[in-house]
This record gives C-alpha cells, sequence and structure tokens, in this order.
C-alpha cells in the first residue's frame, strides 16, 4: 500500500510538473485542473481484449461504412432501417458534407469508444466518439512517467507496450496526407481543454502545432505559414476545432479559430481532414440506437459487441416503457457530451420526474433512455485509503489503410461514491489499463 501511495504522488507531482492538466471553460471561466492518476491499473485479460479487439474494429468498420452511406446513397434510409429524420434532425448532420469522399472511404479515422464492463462480465459500448475524441495522451504519459519512477513495474509484469499510440497516429496521418504536404495538428489554443494533448501528441508524432491564424487556403491549396511566414503545403490536418468553427465561410462565420475555404480544398481533395467532417451523425445518441443494425446491414456480420440496453421514444412501444419506468432509467439528451446532461431517474423527486416526462413528451427525438447497468467498481487510492469505484474504459481505435486497435486505453472513474459518471469535466480521476500478453 505505502508502495502505491508513493507511486501515485510521484507520477501526479510530475504530471504536474509536466503541465498535464484538463481545462474546463464554464460560464465564462476558464479553470485548469490536475487530471488526477490512480496508480492501481486495470488489467484486462487477453482474451478479454482479444474479444473487445474484434467487435471495436467490427463496430467502427460498420460506423465508417455508415457515414459514407448517409453522405452518398443513403441505402440505410432507404432500406427502412433508420428513420430519414433521425439523419436530418441530427445536429451532427452537414449537408455541406453531401458528396465528399475522404480518402479510402474513412470518416472516423481515430474513434474513442466508451465501455462499460458489468458485474457479470459483459461488455456495453455507452457512446460512440467519432468527431475529436480525446484522452489517449494521458495513458501515454502516465505509462512513461511510471517507467522512470518504477521501472521494476513493467519489468515483472508481462503486459502490452503502449508507447505505439504516436506510430499509429503517424502511420496514419502519413497515409491520408498522401505525399501531398506536412501534416498538422490544429488546435484552439491555450484556453481548450484538451491543450496538453494537442501540443503533447504533435511531439510525439512529428506534426507541426498549428494555431488558428497559421493555415491559409491559396486556389484551394491549404498552406502553414507558421511564425516566419514560410509557406508549406498541408497534406493532413489533424483538427481539434469543432466541425461548426472549422471554416467561418461554410458554417459559423463568427468563428476566429477556423480556415476560411478550407471546406472547399478538402472538398476537392486537396487536404485530408482527421475527423472527417460531419461525423456528428454518427455519434448522436439517437443513431447510437441503430449501430447494432448497422453492423448487420453494412458486414452482413452479428455484432460482437452489444449497446447497454436502449430505448427510443420515437418508437412508441419504447415511448410508452419509458414514460411507464422512468424512475429506474437512465435518461440521456441526445445533444450533450462529456457527462452533461445524464439524468438517473432514481435521483429526481416526483415533481422533477414529471417534469422531465414531458420534455420527453414534447421533443422525443431529443432523448434516449437506458436501463442502469451495475458497472464494475475498480480500487483507487482515496487519499491513503482503499476505496472502490465506478469506472469505464475509452478505447481508441485508429483507421487509415486499415483498423487498428490500441493495447491500451484511458481508464477514468468517479472520485464520488455515489456516482456513475466518471467524465474528466465532472472531476474524474484515470488510471493506466495494462492489456496482458498472455
Amino acid at each position: 500500500m505505502k508502495r502505491l501511495i508513493e507511486s501515485r504522488d510521484t507520477v501526479n507531482k510530475w504530471m504536474e510538473r509536466f503541465g498535464v492538466r484538463f481545462g474546463v471553460y464554464k460560464n465564462g471561466v476558464f479553470n485548469e485542473q490536475l487530471f488526477p492518476f490512480d496508480s492501481i491499473p486495470r488489467v484486462i485479460p487477453k482474451d478479454d481484449w482479444d474479444y473487445l479487439e474484434r467487435g471495436l474494429k467490427q463496430r467502427v468498420d460498420a460506423l465508417n461504412r455508415f457515414l459514407f452511406d448517409i453522405y452518398h446513397d443513403k441505402n440505410i434510409v432507404k432500406g427502412g432501417i433508420i428513420p430519414e429524420e433521425f439523419i436530418y434532425s441530427s445536429k451532427g448532420y452537414m449537408p455541406q458534407c453531401e458528396g465528399i469522399t475522404p480518402k479510402a472511404g474513412v470518416y472516423s479515422h481515430i474513434s474513442g469508444i466508451d465501455l462499460v464492463q458489468a458485474k457479470t462480465g459483459e461488455w456495453y459500448v455507452l457512446e460512440d466518439n467519432l468527431r475529436i475524441p480525446s484522452g489517449a495522451s494521458y495513458p501515454m504519459i502516465a505509462r512513461t512517467i511510471t517507467r522512470k519512477v518504477s521501472p521494476d513495474t513493467f519489468k515483472n509484469n508481462d503486459i502490452a507496450d503502449n508507447r505505439n499510440y504516436s506510430d499509429m497516429l503517424r502511420e496514419m496521418m502519413e497515409y491520408m496526407a498522401d505525399d501531398r504536404g506536412i501534416c498538422v495538428i490544429l488546435t484552439p489554443g491555450r484556453y481548450n481543454s484538451a491543450f496538453f494533448e494537442h501540443s503533447y501528441l504533435a511531439e510525439k508524432t512529428g506534426a507541426t502545432l498549428a494555431f488558428p491564424g497559421d493555415l491559409v487556403v491559396e486556389e484551394d491549396i491549404v498552406y502553414y505559414t507558421g511564425l516566419y511566414k514560410d509557406k508549406q503545403r498541408v497534406g493532413c490536418i489533424y483538427r481539434r476545432v469543432s466541425d461548426e468553427y472549422l471554416d467561418p465561410c461554410a458554417f459559423e462565420a463568427s468563428s476566429l479559430l477556423g480556415v476560411p475555404n478550407l471546406l472547399q480544398a478538402y472538398a476537392k481533395g486537396n487536404v485530408a481532414l482527421i475527423n472527417a467532417l460531419g461525423n456528428g451523425v454518427a455519434d448522436d445518441k439517437g443513431i447510437y440506437y441503430f449501430v447494432p443494425k448497422m453492423v448487420k446491414f453494412y458486414l452482413k456480420e452479428e455484432p460482437i459487441l452489444q449497446n447497454a440496453p436502449t430505448y427510443l421514444p420515437y418508437y412508441r412501444d419504447d415511448y410508452e416503457y419509458i414514460l411507464a419506468n422512468i424512475e429506474k432509467l437512465v435518461i440521456k439528451d441526445v445533444s450533450e457530451a462529456g457527462g452533461y446532461g445524464v439524468v438517473f431517474g432514481r435521483d429526481l423527486t416526483e415533481e422533477k420526474l414529471a417534469q422531465l416526462k414531458q420534455f420527453i413528451i414534447d421533443e422525443p427525438r431529443r432523448w434516449i433512455a437506458q436501463e442502469v447497468i451495475d458497472f464494475k467498481d475498480l480500487s483507487i487510492l482515496d487519499g491513503n485509503e482503499l476505496v472502490e469505484r465506478k469506472a469505464d474504459l475509452r478505447a481508441f481505435v485508429v483507421s487509415g489503410e486499415t483498423t487498428k486497435v490500441w493495447k491500451s486505453g484511458l481508464t477514468r472513474f468517479s472520485r464520488n461514491p455515489n456516482s456513475f459518471v466518471v467524465n474528466s469535466s465532472q472531476g474524474g480521476g484515470f488510471k493506466d489499463t495494462w492489456v496482458e500478453n498472455s
């Protein structure tokens, strides 16, 4: 116990020194905080990981097929699998992207798939994050620091080496750039919540870290100007700017974060965007309901990974079930992220339950409901005490020439003993994820 406490405290001190922080901009105020690291790793047996890896590849491949289809022939809509209004009413659907074909048909180059493991052992997917999923840098640097402060830890345990994520990322970016120019990581800047990750991944991949104003489009070609204004052609942009702010000429006109006329350069195939524009339609929580059906429709396979039991009030039977059982369900606002817009019926008063029911009646497309999964607690150090807390796993899938799953991941845990919400923006911590080799 003493060694675990010392290791945790030492790693957190080093992370503080390296500026490994997570920023939250809320109500007009930006606050940075340490993303607390716990020294007790999550260990995933090889057989479990092999199963997850197969399921994650299958799921991401199906989601990429879906995104191509939605912006082209829309066969899944024509086939009656997904109602048309679910596509066009999604806040993530971008009509400006109709007909654009990214290289190799890959839209989600970096997918962050959030899973939980029930106490009975089954794994469930809670969310698909296909726009700008973050978090890979934290287990990367935590493992690096732990190797320095406790080298015997990894000599004495046969686990997968997680230092290859930057190689996976670089290879995918170079494949997408297709020798057209340099690879850049476009950050909104210092006050973004994940700025540490942007700069860290740029360093590790050898990509150029670009800030707003560093990129210009001339005759549908993107150039990096940088500090000395020497122009270099850009072949690939790993953008960490939200879709609606990425091109003020095509989307939000007031945006100072994007690159004017970038959409036009992208549409003509002159630059790759990672992840592609318009991916939000696929990680809409309402669309999540249909992912197992996508696997069957596009791949002609049974889904390996299952969704949490989910109800969609668009359908009459689900609508009636939700209203009759709302006090025992989790209700989620489909347009929210980061742990916001998640309501547990059991925590509400009768008055609040009635209010929530009315919200669902008024705007059924806005909500989904899920059964509460009693997912596993993991041991963490709370001060000097060993306690149990809820934890999830964000797995990272990189898609380029092929689809690969990183043998690691971001295990997040709640520091609140009564909470199922583990997001860093909600005050959670994280721990290393060990994948056993045998």
